[in-house]
């Protein structure tokens, strides 16, 4: 575990103090953190996936089943 210093808003420091008890804090800090860190990372692969969706070429629906079903044969032999 490491330290860090940081500095946070007074309405959330406030906040923090009165909802959360002090043995839990560091716990719910790193709780929130991860989460934001893991909606920013969904958001860049989202981004990125959409970038890679315009160079590629799209498929219908009908398209993508004929698809799935040869490669299913493919592998059941």
């Amino acid at each position: 575990m490491a330290k860090m210093n940081i500095s946070i808003d007074e309405e959330v420091r406030e906040e923090l103090f009165r909802l959360v008890p002090p043995r839990r804090r560091s716990q719910v800090v790193n709780e929130a953190l991860r989460k934001e860190l893991l909606h920013r990372k969904r958001e860049q692969t989202t981004k990125r996936l959409q970038e890679l969706r315009k160079k590629s070429a799209t498929l219908t629906s009908q398209e993508i089943v004929v698809a799935v079903k040869q490669d299913r044969t493919s592998k059941a032999r």
